[in-house]
């Protein structure tokens, strides 16, 4: 009697994951320096948003997740992955320097509430006492 298990291990390529292991399904090998990748789920206008903001589809050869799990799929040339329920992500990417501006304007944004907070708590106002202090 053959034994399936080394049978299928044989027809299989070398990286075996576990049905209980963490399949790396989504990290991208193959990225080209200066830009920030992300996947971006095709729900409601998402794509579009993403494209206004500077992002365009990946569209050059890239590895997508380990060799023993789905690969993504290039569709009309970009490359995208099934991440369940009938949603469909989209590999895109920006230019580091954009991404470095955007992350900057939000932390900005989020200093100014966190100011904004602080400056509220510490004046006294309806009854409250004491001080407050982000480091």
């Amino acid at each position: 009697m053959t034994n399936r298990r080394n049978a299928a291990s044989t027809d299989r390529e070398t990286v075996r994951v576990p049905v209980s292991g963490n399949r790396d399904v989504l990290t991208v090998k193959g990225k080209e320096d200066g830009y920030v990748y992300r996947w971006v789920n095709d729900t409601d206008d998402r794509l579009y948003k993403f494209e206004q903001a500077g992002y365009e589809h990946v569209d050059h050869d890239v590895k997508v997740g380990i060799s023993s799990v789905n690969k993504g799929n290039s569709v009309g040339k970009t490359v995208s992955k099934n991440v369940g329920k009938g949603t469909t992500s989209h590999l895109m990417r920006i230019k580091q320097e954009w991404y470095d501006e955007d992350q900057n304007a939000k932390q900005k944004q989020i200093s100014e509430t966190e100011a904004v907070m602080k400056r509220q708590l510490n004046s006294g106002i309806d009854g409250q006492y004491g001080k407050v202090k982000i480091e």
